[in-house]
Order: C-alpha cells, then structure tokens, then sequence
C-alpha cells in the first residue's frame, strides 16, 4: 500500500470536498489477491444479500462486522496508511467500524440510491458524524458499470432525513435535487486498486451496471473512538485496530490465498 498520498492537501480537500481519491494505492500484485482472494472466498459467497433498488435492478453485498485473522481484508483495514489517513481527516483514533464487499455483476448489478452513510449510522447510536470510508476499486469503475457518484461538498449539509426506497435507503430526494443545482456531481471513475476516501455525510449513489464488466468494490468504514456508541447497534462498539504495516499486505494476502486453497 502506498504510504506517501497524507499530506496538508489532501487533508484540506477531504474537508472542502468531502473526498478524496488515491490512484494505486494498492499496488498491482496486492489489488490482484484481493479480487482473486475475494470471488474464491466461500463466506463471501455465502453471506451474499441482495437489495431491491427501485429501478427494476438489486445491489448484491456482503457485510462483516469482525475482522477475520490472517486475512488480506483485515490487512487492508488496519493497514497504517490508511488508517494514519482516516485519523488525520477525522481527527481521532479510528477503529473498525465494519467492511463490506459490493458485488455489481455484467449487465444485472444494480443501482444504489442516494445517500449518506451517517444517515444509516445515526440509527445505530453513534451521536456525531465523525466517521468515513475508503472504497477500493476491485474491478475497474467506469460510468457504464456503475462507478460511484458524489456531491462534492455535500458533507457540510448536515445529516439528511432517509426514507425507505425499495429495500434500501434513501436521502430526502428534494433535498438531494436542491445540492445537485448548487454543487457539482462527480463520477469517480477508477483503475483497480484506486480507492476514495469519503466523509460519512458526503452524499453517494452509483448507477446499475449496464456494461460486460464487473464491478467489484472492497469498502473500509471507520468510526472515531470518541464517537463510541451510546448503545449497541448493527455494528460494533469501539476495539482497538491492531496496525499493521502497508508492505505486509502482499505477504498476508498469499497466505490466505492459501489457505483458501489458491
């Protein structure tokens, strides 16, 4: 993982835009075992849910809340760049809050709908939005496979009432249709192991996949530990991130590949 993207600008766009993007900050071989490690992974198979969009389409996903051992997923998370990163735009120790595998397959993978993570995470205890995300780029992620959007700036709103959409949830859409006329739409295009960090209140959605291509995306959630939750929700409480060195990621990752039986 690189370990050389932190530095006063990047802070200061995470805080203007509410996101910032890293080209390659997994390098090839370590983006390489994470797509080949992720759609030989028997749990991922098994824990695959789908979310009705709305549209006619459904998001397939998989949540985890704990971080496996010896997993090439948990060395990304607690990966000390990245974590250096997230605690230098939030200000606060971070922890694993949970991470996710979005699964957007050739031409069925659908849509999400507009909105911010916080607006999820309120519900869940946490009293303030001093949380975020890096979503890792599996596949590559075009416009036409359904790459992520945002609203740059967005996160200076505020947390945004959500309304049941399909099976998912969704920002006030009048609220959302007043910050496109305001403030500019971004489609965060990206090349495999690219990533884009974002604040919890940063307004998201992606498209369906109407394309031949995949578009697999490895999501990393912090929250900070002073923002602890006042009661037991989805997702854990605060537990300390055991750090591990981004040059590790490689070695980690062959092992479990292994031990998968690649």
């Amino acid at each position: 993982m690189r370990n050389d993207f932190l530095n006063a600008d990047a802070v200061a766009a995470f805080h203007r835009d509410g996101y910032v993007v890293v080209p390659e900050l997994l390098n090839e071989q370590e983006t390489q075992l994470l797509g080949t490690i992720a759609r030989r992974d028997q749990s991922i198979a098994a824990g695959r849910t789908s979310r009705a969009d709305g549209e006619g389409g459904a998001v397939e996903l998989v949540v985890v809340n704990e971080l496996p051992e010896n997993s090439i997923y948990s060395a990304i998370v607690q990966a000390e760049p990245l974590v250096h990163a997230m605690e230098a735009f939030l200000g606060d120790e971070v922890y694993h809050y949970h991470h996710k595998m979005i699964l957007k397959e050739p031409r069925i993978g659908g849509a999400w709908t507009w909105h911010q993570d916080y607006g999820y995470w309120y519900n869940n205890g946490c009293l303030f939005p001093h949380m975020a995300s890096c979503m890792f780029a599996v596949d590559r992620a075009t416009r036409e496979n359904g790459c992520l959007q945002v609203i740059r700036g967005s996160h200076h709103m505020g947390r945004i009432d959500h309304l049941k959409r399909g099976d998912q949830t969704g920002a006030d859409m009048e609220r959302v249709d007043a910050a496109l006329q305001r403030m500019e739409l971004v489609y965060v295009e990206m090349e495999p192991g690219s990533a884009v960090l974002f604040h919890g209140n940063t307004l998201h959605r992606s498209d369906q996949n109407h394309s031949e291509h995949p578009r697999w995306a490895f999501i990393c959630c912090y929250n900070t530990r002073s923002n602890d939750p006042y009661k037991d929700g989805r997702h854990p409480r605060y537990i300390p991130l055991r750090r591990v060195s981004g040059n590790m990621i490689e070695s980690i990752g062959r092992s479990h590949l292994q031990a998968i039986g690649g």
